[in-house]
């Protein structure tokens, strides 16, 4: 197994935020093709479907996805332990326990969002799961949740989980409302509160405190590293992935020549062949790739090929390379 080319702090400098039904291994690999150091995460995943479910389903990945975090939902320190050590046998390089999810499923289930109401908690749960395994135990946290939204709760709050072992938190910089708004208005209604990310830096200082929400670009990245250690980006990345075309350069200071957006796809073709071969249909790959082409001339003509193509019966690579002879392709790539 290779180790990633950073070290996994290096790497935090940029990371594409966990997505349900979205940062799936097939899209997590095709990010990979488009940039080497950013740090990819997996979907949440709760503890139950982890331990009870088909472990291959959620922990398969390809080892180029490194460097690659594994994001936990669940709230039991012991069950918590023994998924986070299951992601470190199955080669994942980070753990993370998701503390900012507000859907009410989550809320059902005692963990996301609403356990920033029981820090104590959540250092336990942090402590339990680095004492089971080596590669860091990390945490995505909102500002607050309803009325405990304070800055001296969020300090309180960081405090007492830094304390049980976490090094790195990653903060949305919004609040939740657990009641009256649903997870979708809740990634854009509460106002994004950056000051409150940089003073938590400022306070503490040892800690790695990367920033999350409402990023667009990586100009935008660029300016919030200069005060704080990391930026995670989400929805921007999936529905126009080449913008991290030029994170490496920018973002990391490594200059090498980028494949072009045709030529990534080409490089997809034979992944795509391999999960077929798995069981895999086609449509729930080329579902993650619609945006490579995101304004460029005939972006609309490869996303509607696909999405009329890929789910009928037997559809196979011709449907992608079909697609992507729509596409016209610079004679020279200058991006």
């Amino acid at each position: 197994m290779t180790e990633p080319s950073f070290t996994l702090k290096q790497a935090h400098r940029l990371s594409v935020a966990p997505m349900l039904d979205w940062t799936n291994r097939d899209f997590r690999y095709f990010l990979r093709l488009i940039a080497k150091h950013c740090v990819l995460y997996t979907e949440m995943i709760t503890t139950g479907a982890l331990i009870h479910g088909k472990r291959e389903r959620f922990l398969g990945h390809d080892v180029s996805e490194q460097p690659l975090a594994l994001q936990l939902g669940g709230s039991d320190p012991n069950d918590l332990a023994k998924c986070a050590l299951l992601g470190e046998q199955a080669g994942y390089n980070e753990i993370n326990l998701n503390v900012g999810c507000p859907s009410d499923r989550v809320q059902n289930g005692h963990f996301g969002a609403c356990l920033m109401a029981q820090p104590k908690l959540v250092a336990e749960c942090v402590a339990a799961m680095s004492a089971e395994v080596s590669i860091p135990v990390t945490v995505k946290t909102r500002l607050g949740i309803d009325k405990l939204d304070s800055y001296d709760f969020l300090a309180d709050f960081i405090s007492q989980v830094a304390n049980s072992g976490c090094e790195l938190f990653i903060l949305h910089a919004r609040k939740a409302w657990l009641q009256g708004l649903s997870p979708k208005e809740n990634r854009d209604v509460p106002p994004l509160d950056y000051d409150r990310v940089y003073q938590i830096k400022r306070d503490f200082p040892q800690l790695h405190i990367d920033i999350n929400g409402g990023i667009q670009s990586l100009d935008q990245a660029n300016q919030h590293l200069k005060k704080v250690d990391g930026v995670m980006m989400g929805r921007s990345i999936y529905h126009d992935p080449y913008l991290l075309a030029q994170a490496d350069s920018t973002i990391f200071d490594d200059e090498y020549s980028i494949l072009s957006r045709h030529d990534v796809i080409r490089t997809m073709l034979p992944y795509i062949e391999q999960r077929m071969s798995q069981g895999c249909p086609i449509k729930s790959i080329t579902r993650h790739l619609l945006g490579i082409f995101q304004g460029q001339p005939g972006a609309r003509a490869w996303r509607r090929h696909l999405s009329e193509n890929a789910h009928l019966k037997g559809a196979d690579l011709t449907v992608v390379e079909k697609a992507l002879s729509l596409v016209p392709e610079p004679s020279t790539f200058i991006e």
